[in-house]
């Protein structure tokens, strides 16, 4: 379920990124190529950028398919960022299909995306109460983002309260991305001028690779670090 994507590095446009690559999260909302659970991507989507000297993040959601937003296709080859995550939704049957349960999920200037299923039963109280939806990921990324820093225990805890979640995370604050792989597909492409994080690669550049499950991902000023979480 879900398709996601985070980029850090020099500033490139938010069309570059979504909607260019032949494989990108466009055309992954009607036709991904590793999808395992679920078809196709049109229950919503959504974007969130940081622009230097602004204090929260930028986000554009919306609860339609990626491709029928003729709006975001205009503006997106004119907005460029140094920091990215986008997603195109999937909704878990009996979730709620408005904007505001799509990803990107903001809290204190960090952004968070969830591509995968759980069982709300095991969040805490808390984490309903500072949700901005009551679906699944919404709730999982109030839990997660109250202490970003500890993300890799926390997906863990989660994941052994619930055996059947899939947790593929992607954290972003502006200066870095944490992304975590449970349950599903991940993968990272490391360029000259950034990184990119992927649910699945964009393009066939022989340079993508694939993240171990159960792993986190950090990408910073030290470069690129995974390491296994949950074993």
């Amino acid at each position: 379920m879900c398709r996601h994507l985070a980029w850090l590095g020099a500033p490139r446009t938010l069309s570059d990124l979504l909607l260019e690559p032949e494989h990108g999260l466009l055309h992954q909302s009607w036709a991904p190529r590793r999808q395992a659970h679920g078809t196709v991507n049109a229950d919503g989507w959504g974007a969130g950028w940081f622009t230097p000297g602004q204090p929260a993040p930028a986000r554009w959601r919306a609860a339609g398919p990626l491709w029928a937003s003729v709006s975001f296709a205009s503006v997106a080859p004119h907005v460029a960022a140094g920091c990215v995550l986008a997603a195109v939704r999937s909704a878990s049957a009996g979730m709620p299909g408005d904007e505001s349960a799509c990803a990107p999920f903001l809290r204190d200037g960090r952004l968070l995306s969830h591509n995968g299923v759980v069982d709300r039963a095991v969040l805490p109280a808390a984490a309903w109460r500072d949700a901005e939806s009551v679906c699944d990921s919404a709730v999982l990324a109030a839990h997660l983002l109250e202490d970003p820093d500890d993300l890799g225990a926390r997906v863990a805890a989660v994941g052994a309260a619930d055996p059947r979640a899939r947790l593929n995370v992607l954290l972003a604050d502006g200066e870095r991305l944490l992304a975590t792989a449970w349950g599903d597909t991940l993968s990272v492409l490391v360029r000259d001028d950034g990184v990119v994080l992927a649910s699945e690669p964009y393009d066939d550049d022989p340079g993508w690779s694939d993240v171990p499950d159960r792993s986190l991902v950090t990408v910073g000023p030290g470069g690129v670090r995974t390491t296994p979480i949950g074993r």
